[in-house]
C-alpha cells in the first residue's frame, strides 16, 4: 500500500494496526489467562506475598463478586432482550439506510452506540452490534463500501468511551449507596454518599460526554478504510445467513420497506404456535398479567425518584427500571421468558471469563499492588492536573481488571482520598477516573464478547481499529479533562 493510493494518512496507520493486532491477538479466554500469570508474577515481584499466599488471594478474588456478577449480567441481557424487540429493531434497519458511504456509516453507527452507552451499557453493547451488523447488510444490497469489522469497533465505542459518565456507570452508581461507603468497604473516610448530580449529571460529566462522542465520531470517519482494503459484511457472514430471521432478531427481511414494524406474523403481537387454549397457557401469555406487573415494577421506581430525586439512581434501581421496561415493552410473560433465554447465550462470555478477572483483582487487592499502582500514579498529581492523573489511573487498572465496578472496589478509596488531599471534588475525581476506566475497554476483547458473537468478527479482527481510537483518543481526552472546567 503507498501513500498516492488515495487514502490518508489515518485510515493507512489504522489499516497497518489491524494487521498486526489480527495476527498476534489471543481470543479474549486467552487473554484472561495470561493476564492472570502477568499479574501474579508482578505481585511476587512488587510485593512481600510469596507464591502460595498469592495462589491463596487469587482463589479468595474468584469467588468474591458473584452478587456484583450477576448485577452485570442482568444489566448486559436485559439490553439485549429489549434491543432485539422487533419494533427497535425495525428502527434500526430504518437508521441503517441514512448513510451513502462507508465512513458516514462507521460514525453513525459509532455516534448511536456511544449515545446509548449513556443511558444503559448493555443495552448499547447489544444495540451497537445488531446496528453494525444491519449496516453490513444494508451496505451490501446498496453496493455501499464499507469496512465490516470497523463497524463492529463503531457498536463497540459506547463501552469503550462513555458508558461509565452514564447512567449504568458502576462507580459513580456505587457512591450513591451508603451500603458501599460503610465500614470495611474502604470508603470510610466518606462522611456522605456522592449523589448522581455531583457525578453523572454534572455539566462536567455531560460537556465530556458530548464533546467526546463528536470527536470519536470524527475519528472513526477518518479512519474509515476505502478500496480494496474495506471488506464488506460477506467476509466475515455467510451471504446465505445475512437474512436469516433467527440470527437477526426474529425479522423476515432486511428491507424497511416491506417489513417496517409488526405484523400478522410478529411474536409481539401472536402467542407462540401450537400453544394449547388452556388457563395455564392463558395465563403464561396474558397481556394483563405482563402489563400490570411492568406498571407495578415502574410505579415503585417513580415512587424511589420521587422521594430521592437523583439520589435513587444505583445499580440495582437501573437493572430494576430496564427489567420491568422490557417487560411493558413484551408484555407477554412467556415471550419475555424466552427472549431471556435468547440472551443467555450473550452472557456467557461474562460467566467464563468474570470468575478470572475476579481473581486478577483478588491478587491486585489483596497483595496490595492495586495500592502501589495508584499511589504511585497520584503522587505525581497536583490539583490542576489531577483528573488527568485519575484518567490514567482508571486507564491502567482497567487494563488487569476490565470490570469498572469490581476495580473501583480496589482502587477507587485511593483515587478519593487523593483527591480530598488535593482539594478536588469526589465527582470529578469520580468521573475523571471512570473516562480511563472505559477508553482502556478499547484494548481488553473481555466487554466485546457478545457483540463479537452477534457481529461473527473475531476479537483479532477488530481489535486493530479498537487500538487505533484508543491512541488517538489519547491527546483529546488529556486535553478535555484538564481544561474543561468542574
Amino acid at each position: 500500500m503507498s501513500a498516492s493510493d488515495g487514502a490518508g494518512v489515518v485510515e493507512r496507520i489504522g489499516f497497518r494496526m489491524s494487521e498486526v493486532v489480527e495476527r498476534w491477538m489471543p481470543s479474549p479466554f486467552v487473554f484472561a489467562i495470561l493476564l492472570t500469570y502477568i499479574v501474579y508474577v508482578a505481585g511476587l515481584v512488587a510485593t512481600d506475598s510469596g507464591p502460595v499466599e498469592l495462589l491463596e488471594f487469587w482463589y479468595g478474588g474468584f469467588w468474591a463478586f458473584l452478587g456484583f456478577s450477576m448485577q452485570m449480567v442482568l444489566i448486559l441481557m436485559t439490553g439485549f432482550v429489549i434491543a432485539y424487540h422487533p419494533r427497535v429493531n425495525a428502527i434500526l434497519q430504518r437508521l441503517a439506510e441514512v448513510p451513502n458511504s462507508g465512513a458516514q456509516a462507521a460514525a453513525f453507527v459509532g455516534f448511536i452506540s456511544m449515545s446509548l452507552a449513556w443511558v444503559h451499557w448493555g443495552f448499547s453493547l447489544i444495540m451497537g452490534a445488531i446496528f453494525a451488523r444491519e449496516m453490513g447488510k444494508v451496505a451490501h444490497r446498496k453496493d455501499i463500501s464499507i469496512h465490516y469489522p470497523l463497524l463492529a469497533v463503531a457498536g463497540y465505542m459506547g463501552l469503550g468511551l462513555t458508558w461509565h459518565w452514564g447512567i449504568s456507570g458502576s462507580a459513580p452508581l456505587q457512591l450513591t449507596d451508603a451500603n458501599n461507603i460503610g465500614e470495611g468497604t474502604g470508603f470510610e473516610f466518606l462522611t456522605s454518599t456522592v449523589p448522581a448530580a455531583e457525578t453523572i449529571f454534572h455539566p462536567y460529566a455531560l460537556t465530556l460526554t458530548a464533546l467526546s462522542i463528536v470527536f470519536a465520531s470524527a475519528v472513526l470517519y477518518v479512519l474509515a478504510p476505502s478500496g480494496d482494503r474495506a471488506k464488506g459484511i460477506t467476509e466475515y457472514v455467510d451471504e446465505a445467513d445475512l437474512f436469516d430471521s433467527a440470527a437477526d432478531g426474529g425479522r423476515a427481511t432486511d428491507d424497511p420497506a416491506t417489513d417496517g414494524g409488526t405484523d400478522a406474523a410478529d411474536p409481539v403481537d401472536e402467542p407462540p404456535t401450537g400453544v394449547a387454549d388452556v388457563p395455564a397457557e392463558r395465563l403464561n401469555n396474558s397481556r394483563i398479567i405482563g402489563g400490570l406487573v411492568a406498571l407495578s415494577g415502574v410505579a415503585i421506581l417513580a415512587l424511589q425518584f420521587a422521594g430521592q430525586g437523583l439520589g435513587a439512581f444505583t445499580l440495582n434501581a437501573v437493572n430494576f427500571g430496564f427489567l420491568f421496561a422490557g417487560l411493558l415493552i413484551y408484555q407477554r410473560p412467556a415471550y419475555y421468558r424466552d427472549r431471556f433465554n435468547d440472551a443467555a447465550g450473550a452472557a456467557a462470555g461474562i460467566v467464563l471469563l468474570f470468575p478470572f478477572f475476579a481473581g486478577i483483582q483478588g491478587i491486585m487487592a489483596s497483595s496490595g499492588l492495586a495500592l502501589l499502582l495508584a499511589e504511585g500514579l497520584l503522587e505525581v498529581s497536583t490539583a490542576a492536573t489531577y483528573p488527568v492523573i485519575a484518567w490514567v489511573v482508571g486507564s491502567v487498572a482497567n487494563l488487569f481488571v476490565p470490570s469498572g465496578g469490581g476495580e473501583w472496589l480496589v482502587v477507587g478509596p485511593s483515587v478519593l482520598q487523593a483527591a480530598q488531599e488535593l482539594g478536588v471534588p469526589y465527582g470529578q475525581a469520580t468521573i475523571a477516573y471512570a473516562v480511563g476506566d472505559a477508553h482502556t475497554n478499547l484494548l481488553n476483547p473481555f466487554w466485546a464478547l457478545p457483540l463479537l458473537a452477534i457481529t461473527n468478527v473475531k476479537a483479532r479482527e477488530m481489535f486493530g481499529y479498537a487500538i487505533a481510537m484508543l491512541i488517538a483518543l489519547i491527546p483529546f481526552l488529556a486535553i478535555a479533562l484538564y481544561a474543561v472546567p468542574y
